[in-house]
């Protein structure tokens, strides 16, 4: 039974569809109280220099950033009668995303998938495939 779903969110039209997605399924389908968590993970560039940037200063706009984007996740969630909670990490995405279902207990996770060329996505893999390789619980990836 789904009672806790998770929205991997990074501000894309895929995460975005997502999100419209879990919200539709625990309204239409589920019909019954679910739990909707949205996460958004911040990727630090790589190396990062601690001597010349401030890693709370980046946070802190990465922060604000994702809560004017929560804002609108809000509103439209309360126009359909569900409270969500959100929140923003640091980190690789497919780790975070893994770790945060796992300490939430969620039932689902639900995110968006990017098109990339299949040359480019087995060079680099993907958060995607990653997380439902890895996840502790079912992943819906929507297209």
């Amino acid at each position: 039974m789904v009672r806790k779903i998770l929205v991997a969110f990074d501000g894309s039209e895929k995460s975005y569809e997502a999100f419209s997605f879990a919200l539709d399924m625990s309204k239409n389908y589920l019909n019954l109280s679910v739990d909707i968590f949205v996460l958004s993970v911040a990727q630090p560039p790589e190396p990062m220099d601690f001597t010349e940037i401030n890693p709370d200063a980046i946070m802190k706009g990465i922060r604000q950033y994702y809560e004017e984007l929560f804002k609108g996740l809000r509103e439209k969630a309360a126009k359909r009668g569900t409270n969500i909670q959100t929140e923003v990490v640091m980190g690789h995405p497919a780790d975070q995303i893994i770790k945060y279902a796992g300490e939430k207990g969620c039932d689902l996770i639900v995110m968006g998938h990017r098109g990339r060329s299949k040359i480019a996505d087995w060079l680099l893999g993907s958060v995607s495939r990653r997380v439902a390789s890895h996840s502790p619980c079912t992943v819906t990836i929507v297209k």
